[in-house]
């Protein structure tokens, strides 16, 4: 299991953090979730109410908190600044592919997920990257 406990190489500064929240618009949580007790949920919920644009994804659902569900980042019809990952280590790569792919701004791995090789090829590609740190708790501290 490559890649399950990694400690991040570099990651964005308090700063780049709070320019980040401050400018981002629109927010796709991968690993959405309709249950309330689940990290991706609740932070969702706060999202929203701090007047974020949240879209979920995950295949499995096909509405969450009253938004249309997409099975993939791919799918989203629209421009897409952060991509909120709540997936294990091992999921990042093919969705950092998405991002890119998708000219996302921004990869944020929540706390307890870092993927430090799919990291650098989000970098190279332009996009901004957050590893293990909570958006919820970043936001909050704000």
């Amino acid at each position: 299991m490559a890649n399950e406990c990694e400690f991040p190489k570099e990651n964005a500064t308090t700063e780049e953090i709070a320019e980040i929240l401050q400018h981002s618009k629109t927010i796709a949580v991968i690993g959405a979730s309709l249950k309330p007790e689940r990290p991706s949920h609740w932070i969702s919920v706060y999202l929203k109410e701090q007047g974020y644009k949240v879209i979920p994804v995950n295949p499995g659902l096909k509405e969450v908190l009253g938004d249309k569900c997409y099975k993939s980042l791919s799918e989203i019809p629209e421009p897409v600044d952060i991509v909120d990952i709540f997936r294990v280590p091992s999921a990042v790569p093919a969705i950092v592919e998405e991002a890119i792919a998708k000219k996302a701004k921004v990869i944020w791995m929540q706390q307890g997920i870092v993927h430090n090789e799919a990291a650098a090829k989000a970098k190279a590609a332009g996009l901004k990257v957050i590893q293990n740190k909570c958006i919820y708790q970043e936001h909050a501290n704000l």
